[in-house]
């Protein structure tokens, strides 16, 4: 039996089909390989079956590692945005505005938390320029800090 071009599409379809069923992420870059496969045995069909099967692991593995070495490490989302109220407790900023009587003051953190790197806060102790304070709870919109020693 001779491999022509749309076995390979076929080959390249169903896999690609298959990575809907099983969301492993991998089956696809073999689908695509096998694709790549068929586009090029279409036009170069006197390609031997060895050269095929160099083709269609070279295109697989070279979807796969442009995959995992350079898109998937830049979709990571590397704030805490969209993370729940408990995630945020905890984490520690610098204090950029002092509170004033009846007033909330400012604090400031280095990786944003919920999505914003300056929040309001109230604190029950007396707090300086520049301190470090912790997460304590939420009372609204609004942190609740205590000093770091």
């Amino acid at each position: 039996m001779e491999i022509v071009y749309w076995h390979w599409l076929v080959l390249g379809i169903l896999l690609v089909i298959l990575e809907i069923v099983v969301p492993s992420f991998t089956i696809l870059w073999f689908g695509l390989g096998a694709v790549v496969v068929g586009v090029l045995l279409w036009l170069v069909p006197q390609l031997p079956i060895v050269g095929q099967l160099l083709v269609w692991m070279l295109a697989s593995g070279g979807f796969a590692l442009f995959w995992f070495k350079y898109l998937k490490p830049r979709m990571v989302d590397k704030t805490l945005a969209g993370l729940s109220r408990e995630a945020a407790i905890g984490e520690s900023g610098r204090v950029i505005k002092l509170p004033v009587e009846h007033g909330r003051g400012v604090v400031r953190f280095t990786t944003p938390l919920l999505g914003a790197d300056e929040w309001e806060f109230i604190c029950d102790q007396t707090l300086s320029l520049g301190d470090r304070v912790f997460v304590k709870e939420f009372s609204g919109n609004t942190l609740v800090v205590v000093k770091l020693d």
